[in-house]
């Protein structure tokens, strides 16, 4: 599920983004989940209490999953404003490692330009500059991409930092913990490569969001078209 009509969420209040939790929880509610992969940072953030508390079925999120594999002292994490300010990061991460020093940067404009078509590298470019200086400037170990847009533009990043700075997509993490949680056979883990046992939904630009994912992830699947409002 994608509510591509609207997004971008970092930049939306808390109060918005608990909302629209609620609206997801009423589009899964009969859909028999037996798990939830909390695919968004701000609504981790701000809302996974929501899903879990309404859906009562096991919620893997991003925030939680990536805290129990930093392994170094000073972190840097690069998010959304909502995010940032909720200090969901920080309060994660130092819940299970102590003495951590970690500084948090928020990325305002990222989403908008990853988001296009076709990337603008000068703006990309003048864009990470400005993110990541503050952060180098700590002398940062680890970088955590906190929002799930930014690993797209991992190989961009990767060549501003020096090669010491480990980077690390919570995705990865969140995956690690549901496998972990969930023993599925290999061969089924094969076939689902094919991703016929792939639905995809949206609230928006459908076609939009067929072409994005096919570009992105050479995936080709019909997207369906929903209300969460309705729930139709």
């Amino acid at each position: 599920m994608a509510d591509t009509k609207r997004i971008p969420f970092g930049s939306k209040n808390f109060r918005e983004i608990r909302l629209i939790a609620r609206e997801i929880c009423n589009f899964f509610v009969d859909k028999n989940l037996d798990a939830l992969l909390v695919a968004c940072n701000t609504t981790n953030a701000c809302a996974l209490d929501i899903l879990q508390d309404n859906l009562k079925i096991p919620c893997f999120d991003l925030i939680n999953s990536v805290s129990e594999i930093v392994d170094k002292q000073i972190i840097g994490v690069l998010a959304t404003q909502t995010t940032v300010r909720s200090s969901y990061y920080k309060n994660a991460i130092n819940s299970k490692k102590e003495n951590t020093i970690i500084f948090q940067q928020e990325c305002p404009e990222f989403v908008s330009e990853i988001e296009k078509e076709k990337l603008n590298l000068d703006k990309l470019n003048s864009l990470s500059d400005l993110y990541l200086r503050p952060l180098i400037n700590k002398n940062i170990e680890e970088l955590i991409l906190g929002c799930s847009h930014y690993p797209l533009i991992y190989d961009f990043l990767r060549k501003k930092l020096d090669s010491n700075i480990k980077i690390i997509d919570p995705s990865v993490a969140l995956i690690k913990k549901f496998n972990e949680s969930f023993t599925i056979p290999k061969t089924a883990c094969y076939e689902g490569l094919s991703y016929e046992n792939v639905e995809f939904f949206v609230t928006s630009e459908k076609d939009v969001f067929f072409k994005k994912v096919k570009i992105w992830f050479e995936i080709n699947k019909e997207i369906r078209l929903v209300n969460l409002r309705s729930n139709i």
